[in-house]
């Protein structure tokens, strides 16, 4: 990282790092080429901004033009209480996942590279949805140009190998190798986790799905054997996109390692909305959950009511009170 870095460029820069919201992002880009000191020692970093900020707003304004067509959006924003990438190598059942995961119309085949563009459909636990986008598979002899882009809008990976294929540590090797080109890491860590040093590396938690385990008598040892060999630490969890196998495990391995909080609202005389939570990661506020309702609801907030986990019910609050999972907020502005 260059040194003599403004403080306007650094806060622009924490907020890059912080958002996973396409517009969001390309705004944060824009103030960090504005912001960023114009001398040799930043060059190579201004045209890594300037690089980012064209291929992001081509990807906004509709995805890559071929041909003169226009083609499907290649960033998916993000929706719901997590946003998760299926990536892996090709054959190795993602879209066949997806689909069963999320009841989507995935177009899932025997033959590899079925998938060809982003798509997305939600992954439904108890009272929230999680977004999973199914990506194309990551083969060195069918690179994607847009791929790392759209993993810039995930807050963690599912990375899909097929055990029971005899090459399945090979297929792994290599998608973590064309990944770290791409400055990519497919983390064990579940905690948040930033390079000090490359404001553009990309670390991503992840779970490894062992699908098509339908055949495999001792699936634990095959597991086992997989760990050893590769040596990776990732979580890893047995699935089958065709009889189900695991399938019920994930949604709540990935509510609880998300640290996903659901925070419900009432009105003042009025009983909470039990429906559809507001969806925050542990350590958020109540200022917080202000600004999921709305900007001005934020910027005029004066106390909160709080029943649930985290205070006695009806205790009054301030905008730093820390929420818990099932807490019921009050906001008076």
């Amino acid at each position: 990282m260059p040194a003599n870095l403004s403080p306007e460029y650094k806060a622009a820069e924490s907020a890059f790092r912080k958002t996973r919201e396409p517009h969001e992002r390309l705004d944060a880009l824009r103030e960090m080429l504005r912001t960023i000191p114009k001398h040799k020692g930043t060059e190579h970093l201004q045209a890594d901004i300037k690089a980012r900020i064209k291929d992001l707003s081509e990807q906004l304004e509709g995805g890559v033009r071929k041909g003169g067509h226009g083609g499907p959006a290649l960033v998916i924003r993000p929706e719901g209480a997590a946003q998760l990438a299926l990536v892996g190598p090709p054959n190795a059942g993602k879209s066949s996942l997806h689909a069963r995961l999320t009841g989507s119309n995935a177009h899932a085949g025997p033959y590899p590279f079925t998938t060809q563009h982003p798509e997305a459909g939600m992954l439904s636990f108890e009272d929230i949805h999680i977004q999973l986008v199914d990506l194309p598979p990551i083969a060195a002899e069918h690179p994607v140009p847009w791929l790392v882009q759209a993993l810039q809008t995930a807050d963690a990976a599912l990375l899909v190998v097929d055990l029971a294929e005899p090459s399945c540590l090979e297929q792994l090797q290599a998608t973590q190798s064309l990944l770290a080109q791409q400055r990519v890491t497919l983390s064990a860590q579940w905690s948040a986790c930033a390079d000090d040093d490359d404001p553009f590396a990309l670390r991503l938690p992840t779970l490894l799905l062992a699908n098509k385990v339908d055949g495999i008598a001792d699936i634990d040892a095959e597991l086992q054997v997989l760990r050893e060999l590769s040596g990776v630490q990732w979580p890893m969890l047995a699935v089958s996109a065709e009889t189900g196998h695991g399938l019920a495990e994930l949604g709540p391995w990935l509510f609880g390692h998300l640290g996903i909080v659901r925070v419900y609202t009432k009105l003042p005389g009025h009983a909470a909305d039990k429906q559809r939570p507001f969806t925050l990661r542990s350590g958020q506020t109540v200022g917080d959950v202000a600004r999921h309702v709305h900007g001005d609801v934020a910027r005029s907030l004066r106390y909160a009511r709080v029943w649930g986990h985290s205070a006695f019910d009806g205790q009054q609050v301030g905008p730093d009170h820390i929420v818990e999972d099932g807490d019921v907020v009050e906001l008076h502005t």
